[in-house]
Parts: structure tokens; C-alpha cells; sequence
């Protein structure tokens, strides 16, 4: 208990950190996915071309790596003193895009195909199709798989720790370096990786549910 109360400010600060990598590089995560998944699906060749590959090429290179690769590749070539936590972001965000959008693929899948076509029949473009009759009816299928993606993105975030950004594994490096028993450091960094975990898989039960209901 000492470790906690004494570096109460440190814990509140890395649990802060790794909410925020959370919710930021998910947001830019589903944008992504979501605009993948309807070029996976699109008639048009070159767009189905280009998710493909955004998803093959995320899906099967190591986090570590895109870390590496965002860390000292893109500031050097791209953007010059850009922010880790930034950086951070985008390494965690584009990497689980691809996994999004397979998600969200396949509740496009779930969908009849006939009901697209009467779409298409009546004058819809093929973006309207999938904003207006698709996407809505994929979302249920989507949300228990999103729950786990995301859950997966949380305990992601803990790579950012080691490229300069504070959050709970950084904290408990830091921690352990200060001289603390690292076991008691990994308890409690456990138990607000627990917290942050629940709270999203309550929270997509209880959409979940809505979107039972709505049904």
C-alpha cells in the first residue's frame, strides 16, 4: 500500500496516460477501420486493392515495429519534433485499424446482400448504401468483436511506455528503478489495467444490450 500512497501522483498520472493513449489512438483507429472496411468492400478495384493491403501489411507486422518505424523513421523524414505522445497514437491507432476493419467486414457481411442492392436500386450511391442501410444493421454483429479489439488496444498501449510516454508500465519502470518491490509495482498496475478493462467490457455489454433492444 505504501507504493501507491506515496507515489499517488505518479499512478494517477500513468493511469491518466494510458486512458488518454486509449481513447485517442481508438478513436483514430475506428475512423480508420471503418473507412478500410468500406474500401475492402467498395466495386471500385484500386480501393479494395488499398485496403488489402493496409490490412495485410498491419496485421502481420509486429507492434514493436511500427513503433520503431513511428519513432525514428516518421520524425526524421515526415514531421520533425512531433510529439510522442502523438507518435504513440498513430502506432497504436493505425495497427489496430487493421484489426477494426475485419471486424466491421464481416458485420458488413451479415448483412443480406439483397438489401445493398435494392439500395443501389432505387438511386443510392454506394457510400449512401453503406452510411444509410448497411452500417447500421453491421453494428450489432460488430460490437462484441470491438470489445475485445479494444480491450486487446488497452494493454497495447503499455509498448508507448518504453518511447517516452507516461503511462502504467512506464510508471512501473520507473518505479522499480526508484528501488520498489517489483511485485507490489505489477499488483497495482494490474489492478488499474483491471479497472480500465472492465470498464470497457461493461461498457459494450450495456451497448450491446441497447442494441439488442432496439432490435
Amino acid at each position: 500500500m505504501n507504493v501507491l500512497l506515496d507515489n499517488l501522483a505518479l499512478f494517477r498520472e500513468g493511469f491518466i496516460g494510458t486512458v488518454s493513449l486509449t481513447l485517442v489512438s481508438g478513436l483514430l483507429a475506428m475512423v480508420l477501420g471503418v473507412l478500410i472496411a468500406g474500401c475492402r468492400v467498395s466495386p471500385v478495384p484500386p480501393l479494395r486493392i488499398f485496403g488489402t493491403a493496409w490490412v495485410t501489411l498491419l496485421r502481420n507486422t509486429p507492434l514493436t515495429l511500427l513503433f520503431l518505424v513511428a519513432f525514428f523513421v516518421v520524425p526524421k523524414i515526415l514531421f520533425p519534433g512531433i510529439d510522442s505522445f502523438v507518435l504513440g497514437v498513430l502506432a497504436c491507432g493505425f495497427y489496430t485499424s487493421a484489426f477494426i476493419c475485419e471486424a466491421v467486414r464481416s458485420g458488413f457481411n451479415t448483412v443480406p446482400m439483397g438489401q445493398a442492392e435494392a439500395a443501389r436500386s432505387i438511386g443510392m450511391t454506394f457510400m449512401q448504401s453503406m452510411r444509410i442501410v448497411v452500417l447500421p444493421q453491421a453494428t450489432r454483429s460488430v460490437i462484441p468483436p470491438l470489445s475485445s479489439i479494444f480491450i486487446a488496444l488497452t494493454k497495447n498501449t503499455a509498448i508507448a511506455g518504453a518511447f517516452s510516454n507516461v503511462e502504467l508500465f512506464n510508471v512501473s519502470k520507473t518505479l522499480s528503478n526508484d528501488g520498489y518491490d517489483i511485485a507490489v509495482i505489477f499488483v497495482w498496475v494490474t489492478l488499474a489495467y483491471l479497472v480500465i478493462t472492465f470498464t470497457i467490457s461493461g461498457l459494450f455489454r450495456l451497448l450491446e444490450r441497447r442494441m439488442e433492444v432496439a432490435r
